[in-house]
């Protein structure tokens, strides 16, 4: 099973050799979550193919700077620490506009490609629609992904969804083609901001790099190994950790298991103060930040990887986990049901029901050799990822926006 999606369709334009592209990121490494991954992964993929490839971030420290990442240039921007999370920054409206000029008369692209809605990607569309530039642009945004950072009061929260679904909009209607990273989420773009004709391009992963040949200690053959529950991503409001807690509390006390939990975020205390509470002792481990090889050696390890949240427009540490043979158990919201088989490669549950979730968990503990046929089946699933046939997708869509652009000289034409 794939999602990349290419229905709309990508017309058929000769692909020429290395482009210059600028690509807009209001969140790029050292930040960690899906966006800023898939954006540092897209950089460096195009890179190894011979385009010249740049990106437009916040910077880390404040000041504005220019560094290099392998082949990619990365021109940060000054920024601002935010009040609604303790590691995100923001640039200046007022000032990344004028930055977002002179870096595209400097750069001189051949398509612009921002990942957002947000100052430094907005300031760049603006800046390609000035300047004539073809603009592609992409979607990991949903409101329920910063409304517990903003503290946005429940009552207000839908008013505040509809307006910034109508902000994304405006900025959005100024590109020739625009994606998003699975189909659930082109629906959404639709059903939410009213932004038609999009189509789904898969994040992508680099299916090299997962295996469970790596050397991990407790791997999930082993005969006397521990099985594991994993979860992978941002200690926040929206990924509902507590859940997975209270799931894990309710298994059979005699089951070996162990819940490993990777990530920091807002919620990290609580949460671990909740396994406390639960009495869980040395069955939860909170591993906070790690780097890329531990990262790889906990999917190793991993029987099941469990992704509570709802709020996932794809979910690249699932597809992690899944190239690396984990079982999955996930909630049954927005893109998730697109990479679980029930049955096949795991199971969904009801968004909330803790008791259901717990019962989906011990579906897959229970049988180790069912266990290990689900991950088995994962890693088929995950293959239509790989992040090679997310690049042909991406270079045949701005072979396609310069062709809309020299033909309609303006926004896109819906199909």
């Amino acid at each position: 099973m794939s999602l990349l999606d290419t229905r709309g369709p990508v017309r058929e334009v000769a692909l020429p050799g290395p482009r210059r592209v600028l690509l807009g990121a209001d969140t790029f490494a050292p930040d960690v979550n899906g966006a800023a991954r898939f954006a540092e992964r897209l950089a460096l993929g195009l890179a190894g193919r011979g385009h010249d490839v740049h990106v437009v971030s916040p910077s880390t420290d404040g000041r504005s700077g220019r560094e290099t990442m392998g082949a990619v240039t990365v021109h940060r921007v000054a920024s601002v620490r935010t009040p609604v999370h303790p590691t995100f920054r923001v640039a200046r409206p007022w000032r990344v506009a004028g930055d977002a000029r002179r870096l595209l008369a400097d750069v001189a692209p051949d398509v612009v490609h921002p990942q957002s809605h947000f100052p430094v990607s907005r300031s760049l569309a603006a800046a390609a629609g000035e300047a004539g530039v073809p603009l592609v642009m992409t979607n990991h945004f949903m409101p329920e992904n910063l409304f517990g950072h903003a503290r946005v009061p429940a009552a207000l929260r839908r008013a505040a969804a509809r307006w910034a679904w109508r902000d994304l909009a405006r900025v959005f209607a100024q590109a020739q083609v625009v994606t998003a990273p699975t189909p659930r989420a082109v629906e959404l773009l639709a059903a939410s901001g009213g932004v038609l004709g999009a189509r789904a391009v898969s994040c992508g992963i680099d299916l090299a790099g997962y295996g469970r040949d790596l050397p991990a200690t407790g791997a999930r053959d082993g005969a006397d190994a521990t099985p594991v529950v994993l979860f992978v991503g941002r200690l926040d409001e929206e990924k509902r950790v507590g859940q997975l807690l209270r799931a894990v509390a309710a298994l059979p006390p005699e089951l070996p298991v162990r819940l490993d939990v990777v990530g920091d975020g807002t919620c990290r205390r609580e949460w671990e103060q909740l396994a406390v509470d639960l009495r869980l002792g040395s069955r939860a481990r909170f591993l906070g930040r790690v780097d890329e090889d531990v990262l790889r050696h906990a999917y190793a390890s991993a029987t099941v990887f469990c992704m509570p949240g709802v709020a996932e427009l794809q979910s690249l540490a699932t597809l992690e986990a899944m190239a690396s043979g984990a079982a999955v158990v996930a909630a049954d919201a927005m893109a998730l049901p697109h990479l679980v088989e029930e049955g096949a490669n795991g199971w969904l549950f009801p968004p909330g029901d803790v008791a259901a979730l717990a019962d989906r968990l011990l579906r897959v503990l229970a049988d180790r050799e069912g266990a290990r046929r689900m991950g088995e089946h994962s890693r088929r699933l995950a293959a239509g990822h790989d992040i090679e046939t997310t690049l042909d997708a991406f270079e045949a869509v701005y072979a396609e926006a310069e062709g809309l652009r020299a033909l309609h000289g303006g926004r896109r034409r819906l199909h």
